[in-house]
């Protein structure tokens, strides 16, 4: 069932039956575009989790494109959903390097969260540096990934640090998040406890004023991370001298990651503007 038809539904049942309903099937992962490569997986540790997908456009690469993906952490979304993403991201002129990582479960692809999750970001990011790209690069992070891409960019000490992010409908508060029960609790599963207004270390409201921009590109229709994530983090983030900007696309919460969405395009006319 296509994700448009689902999100039509009525009654859509469990929140983790939508997100599992809604992963990409391999026929709806268009083909990489003529000259591209087609997307390599690189491995930045021994757990089945610990890998990437670095994928070369034709030419020259305008840099390097980070995607993330979502699904509130938890071990059942894994990289399917940044898949789609890559070819249109390699006909822009960009490598993609799509990052997967241990998530909150006992399961395949868990062992995550706090700081298991977080630690994988930074080595994948460390082996990153040795494919010696050039360029700005580029978090695309949709979700718990806009979370983890907006984390990303306050570790200045990387060998390979993020220039610029696109937080996709991004879990960007962390106690307002909590509050609001969003995931199902994922947030103190995350963490292991509740959140506090001392997590400076991992929640990016608390993190500003970062050195990098930050757009967050949310729809107006998201009932499942809602638009006050992004307003919430956009003004503290302004207010703290930072460079932030709140992007409103209509369409839910899985509009910003489906390829053939004017949403994804303002994505596309974001990454162009770098």
């Amino acid at each position: 069932m296509r994700r448009r038809t689902l999100l039509s539904l009525p009654a859509l049942g469990s929140l983790a039956w939508l997100w599992a309903a809604c992963a990409p099937s391999p026929e709806e992962v268009p083909p990489v575009p003529e000259g591209a490569s087609d997307p390599q997986r690189v491995t930045y540790g021994s757990d089945p989790s610990q890998f990437a997908e670095l994928g070369l456009p034709a030419g020259t690469p305008r840099g390097v494109a980070v995607v993330v993906h979502g699904g509130f952490w938890r071990a059942e979304y894994g990289i399917e959903y940044a898949q789609p993403l890559v070819p249109s991201l390699l006909a822009a002129g960009w490598a993609t390097w799509a990052v997967e990582y241990r998530r909150v479960g006992s399961g395949p692809g868990g062992g995550g969260g706090v700081p298991e999750t977080l630690d994988d970001l930074e080595v994948a990011m460390q082996r990153l540096a040795e494919e010696d790209i050039g360029g700005p690069v580029v978090a695309i992070g949709h979700s718990a990934g806009g979370h983890l891409a907006t984390w990303l960019a306050s570790r200045r000490d990387l060998p390979q640090p993020l220039t610029h992010v696109v937080s996709q409908a991004g879990v960007l508060d962390l106690v307002a998040a909590h509050d609001a029960g969003l995931g199902g609790g994922a947030v103190e599963a995350f963490l292991g406890r509740p959140p506090s207004a001392g997590d400076v270390d991992v929640d990016p409201v608390q993190q500003v004023p970062l050195e990098v921009p930050v757009w967050c590109v949310h729809g107006t229709g998201d009932d499942i991370v809602p638009l006050s994530q992004s307003e919430s983090y956009v003004a503290a983030a302004t207010a703290a001298g930072a460079t932030a900007e709140l992007v409103e696309v209509e369409g839910d919460h899985f509009a910003v990651v489906d390829p053939g969405s004017d949403a994804w395009a303002r994505t596309l006319e974001i990454l162009d503007s770098i």
